[in-house]
């Protein structure tokens, strides 16, 4: 584990901030010394300080698509058309110096199919801290957002949120969590930092990423994965163009849902809708062999084939596809070791 060193607050704002320091000109002579004096100071301590403190700078925020893929591919189960269309989203708008706007993912599915894993997975492939970094910021609609008649407080500080952290590093990460959850209308207002604009009241939003996740749109998924299954066909051969027009209607026209008739949706903001298929049997024995893994235990097929088989599966007389996905395994694990 990295030991961390304790620095005073104003030292580490001053050597995570940028190069160049102002300097008020008292006199000429002075100001050329201190600039001197603090320019060599920040030549001989700004790597260590950066080691041992996160800043919004290459040395803690880094894309590696390499490691996206790998995990993606080998992490997270049945999900071959999200993984594919997360890399593809992430590695473009990462590898832009200039993107045109911010990344906007919509990540649909049933529970436990991946979504919360997924986005976990795209935070630590960019930032070194992962999910713990301080530049990842996690809303959950019930947490943050659970009284309607507060609305118009919600969406001045979630503005306020946005804008602050956001001035304070570009390549900010931003996940909504239960929008099916979360009162129409409120994330609207985030609608002004997802667009075409350069600045907006002199902030730049182009370099952030917004995630949003979801159990809206399920259904529609569900039924398009099920309709492969009843025709003898691969869930490997599901595209994007199979799937993506109905989510983003079924999402748009769902009165549950925080994207309810959404001008992010309307005004295409969104840039992917991202769907999670249902997970079937061999998924869920995947997922049990990973969690043993995972709690340092001995991988045991036997063990993963009990867990998979006491979970609940519809259609209820083929049972293909698993209620819950992967959400209980960590738990039921326990009573089979």
């Amino acid at each position: 584990m990295r030991r961390r060193v304790a620095l005073s607050p104003s030292l580490l704002l001053l050597l995570c901030s940028a190069s160049s320091v102002a300097i008020e000109p008292i006199s000429t002579s002075i100001a050329v010394g201190m600039a001197a004096a603090l320019t060599g100071f920040l030549a001989s301590y700004q790597n260590i300080i950066y080691y041992f403190h996160e800043c919004c700078r290459p040395e803690w925020i880094t894309f590696n698509r390499t490691g996206l893929e790998e995990d993606l591919r080998t992490r997270l189960f049945g999900q071959h058309l999200a993984s594919h269309i997360i890399v593809k989203a992430v590695s473009g708008f990462m590898n832009n110096a200039n993107p045109s706007k911010p990344l906007v993912l919509s990540l649909h599915g049933w529970t436990g199919t991946g979504k919360n894993f997924a986005s976990a997975l795209i935070s630590e492939n960019i930032y070194k801290e992962g999910m713990d970094s301080q530049f990842v910021h996690v809303f959950t609609a019930e947490l943050h957002f659970p009284h309607a008649g507060q609305m118009d407080t919600y969406k001045t500080q979630l503005q306020q949120w946005i804008k602050g952290n956001v001035s304070s590093c570009a390549r900010s990460m931003f996940i909504f969590d239960e929008m099916d959850k979360m009162h129409p209308g409120l994330i609207d207002s985030i609608k002004p930092y997802l667009e075409y604009y350069d600045k907006v009241d002199g902030v730049s939003y182009r370099k952030a990423i917004f995630i949003f996740l979801s159990n809206a749109g399920g259904e529609s998924i569900v039924q398009t994965t099920l309709d492969f299954w009843k025709a003898g066909r691969s869930r490997e051969d599901i595209e994007l163009k199979d799937v993506e027009t109905s989510l983003a209607l079924s999402v748009f026209n769902n009165k549950r849902s925080g994207l309810w008739h959404t001008s992010l949706i309307d005004k295409n903001l969104v840039d992917f809708f991202v769907p999670f298929l249902p997970l079937e049997y061999e998924h869920v024995v995947q997922c049990a062999m990973a969690a043993m893994s995972a709690q340092g235990l001995e991988a045991d097929a036997a063990v993963a084939d009990k867990v998979a088989a006491d979970l609940v599966y519809f259609p209820k007389a083929e049972r293909v596809f698993s209620a819950k996905g992967c959400k209980t395994i960590d738990s039921k694990l326990q009573y089979y070791v």
